[in-house]
């Protein structure tokens, strides 16, 4: 599942898909082929509630259970952009959701490994996934603020929802020259941040404001 197919499988929201890669991802600057590919072939409306299939591809966050919420396309692109994944990366996301990212991940990258802190949702993410045919990821329950250290080191790391400070556990679990995406800050408002390893040294640049749940967890919220 490593490899992408840069033509969507058909279904009543193929359109819909192009019209949020051209308008929403590619006209705001999202550049990485395999990226706006990704979010063409990965159907968004399947990881959300069926009153909520309409909205799947709009330009905000969608709803989903235990307050959570599937984070805006745009910010999810620039999330996985700026991780440069090439195919052959073990990738850990923190934060599963209804495993839209997860699907996404599975198209870009090797392995994932996935951890979630609501059970209801890791469950229906895994069901989902099943479905759709992701083979190459696994999804667990825990403190995603602690990573899965006995799958370590990761190639990379995305974070979905916002710690006060970055988690050293998940710095700890990069590895050389590994990347992690994370959002940073209070409760209603923080930067997204790319955290980069390199010779045993950790350079942060802040790539955008943005909004996102808090990480619950030992060294989250």
């Amino acid at each position: 599942m490593s490899s992408i197919n840069t033509v969507p499988a058909l279904d009543d929201f193929a359109n819909e898909r192009k019209h949020m890669v051209e308008s929403q991802l590619r006209s705001r600057g999202i550049h990485d082929e395999r990226v706006l590919n990704a979010m063409l072939q990965v159907p968004r409306h399947e990881f959300v509630s069926e009153e909520l299939r309409t909205k799947a591809y709009a330009d905000h966050p969608i709803p989903i259970a235990e307050d959570q919420t599937i984070s805006q396309p745009f910010i999810i692109a620039l999330s996985l952009q700026a991780l440069a994944l090439t195919g052959s990366e073990s990738v850990l996301e923190v934060g599963t959701g209804s495993g839209y990212q997860t699907a996404l991940l599975a198209v870009l990258a090797r392995a994932v490994f996935s951890i979630e802190r609501y059970a209801t949702l890791a469950r229906g993410a895994e069901a989902i996934l099943a479905k759709l045919g992701y083979g190459n990821v696994r999804v667990f329950v825990g403190d995603g603020s602690h990573g899965l250290r006995e799958f370590a080191p990761f190639d990379a790391i995305v974070v979905s929802a916002a710690a006060p400070t970055i988690p050293k556990s998940l710095v700890g679990q990069l590895a050389e020259k590994g990347r992690m995406v994370i959002p940073v800050g209070p409760p209603h408002a923080q930067q997204l941040q790319l955290v980069r390893n390199a010779d045993g040294t950790v350079a942060i640049e802040t790539l955008e404001g943005c909004r996102f749940v808090p990480l619950v967890g030992a060294e989250g919220y």
